[in-house]
């Protein structure tokens, strides 16, 4: 049964008067969808969220038609907005994208990335070998973020920079469930640390395939802990 509603606002109060009100709102409840702090299939109530941010409700229609359009909202029943969910072959699909993308990231960063662009990228890592080694899940997936970042970055091709965002920001509610794991952590880490390898010794072709790897990881990751049992 889908929630009639999703959590309050964390700030608890309404937009600051600086910001436009839809800005605000759309920002917020983005961060929570994407970190899965609203489940997919969660029903985005207009009233109930124009209560929370103690605006009309003009300004929440207004950030909702922004979810929809950026993937992570749908028209469910009586045309109400919800958190979108996926099935798993739409899943496999937006993967299966976001693999070949990415991998096309990881091999032009290869060649392109400066000496201090795989500077970051290595003390990127190790910040999330050191996630790993306290067991923070929350702080892995922050590190998570920046990792991929940097290497769209490093890429230098900025229409490839924002389609990968684009289908990563779609599939980021499913990501994250799978950092709950030990054992995702530690293999996500291992992968991460075979991309940078290949990319500090500048090899094109590991870096492509160890990323489409790591893609691939994840999704099996996400299909099993989606699958009903």
């Amino acid at each position: 049964m889908h929630a009639s509603q999703p959590p309050a606002p964390t700030h608890g109060e309404a937009p600051p008067a600086g910001g436009r009100a839809p800005d605000v709102i759309f920002s917020d409840l983005m961060g929570r969808i994407l970190s899965a702090e609203i489940k997919p299939g969660t029903i985005l109530s207009e009233q109930a969220i124009a209560e929370a941010y103690r605006v009309s409700r003009t300004p929440v229609r207004e950030a909702l038609q922004r979810l929809e359009a950026a993937g992570l909202a749908e028209r469910g029943l009586r045309r109400a907005f919800m958190v979108r969910r996926l099935d798993l072959a739409a899943l496999a699909d937006l993967f299966e994208t976001m693999g070949e993308l990415e991998a096309v990231c990881a091999e032009l960063s290869a060649r392109r990335m400066t000496a201090m662009e795989r500077r970051a990228l290595r003390a990127i890592v190790a910040e999330g070998a050191a996630c790993v080694s306290r067991g923070d899940a929350r702080a892995y997936v922050e590190v998570n973020v920046r990792f991929h970042a940097a290497l769209f970055a490093g890429a230098h091709n900025e229409s490839l920079r924002e389609v990968v965002k684009g289908v990563r920001a779609r599939t980021a509610p499913y990501r994250e469930v799978q950092f709950h794991h030990t054992e995702r952590l530690r293999s996500s880490q291992e992968e991460h640390e075979q991309i940078l390898a290949a990319i500090l010794a500048g090899d094109a072709a590991a870096a492509r395939e160890s990323m489409r790897a790591h893609v691939a990881s994840t999704a099996v990751n996400v299909a099993e802990m989606l699958r009903p049992e």
